[in-house]
């Protein structure tokens, strides 16, 4: 006997769940960035003092020369510019991960994209695994 299953995700959940694995992946890759950020911008500080001195130039004639006010700040406040660039990547890659999540189940809901679904009954020990397709799935070219 053949038998058919119906199987439909929650989009709402699928969303949140991308949301919070693109979140998590977005926080600790912001925060390498920031740290990587803030590192740099105290090499390219130290770069032009040493630079300066060794030609003999003021600070305007060397390459970002203006912008070493604000290098110094990015150098000096790292312990905040780390966890803010952070929470900035987070918050792109939370809501990439929630666009991620919520096309991942409108495929499965379609019925483009079939899923595997282990279903246990009562007084059975084992799952019993069955995959579910969709009678619209197309084939690929070459199959």
């Amino acid at each position: 006997m053949s038998e058919k299953w119906l199987v439909r995700l929650s989009l709402r959940s699928a969303m949140f769940a991308g949301g919070i694995g693109g979140f998590v992946f977005g926080l600790f890759a912001g925060a390498i960035f920031g740290a990587l950020g803030s590192w740099f911008a105290g090499a390219i500080v130290d770069w032009q003092a040493q630079l300066g001195f060794s030609l003999g130039v003021t600070q305007q004639l060397l390459p970002l020369g203006d912008q070493v006010g604000s290098l110094e700040t990015i150098a000096d406040r790292w312990y905040l510019v780390v966890p803010g660039v952070g929470l900035a990547v987070g918050l792109v890659g939370a809501f990439m991960g929630m666009l991620a999540g919520g096309f991942w189940a409108a495929l499965v809901n379609m019925g483009v994209l079939p899923i595997e679904v282990s279903v246990l009954r009562a007084g059975v020990l084992r799952p019993l695994r069955r995959r579910v397709e969709s009678s619209r799935r197309r084939k690929a070219m070459g199959e």
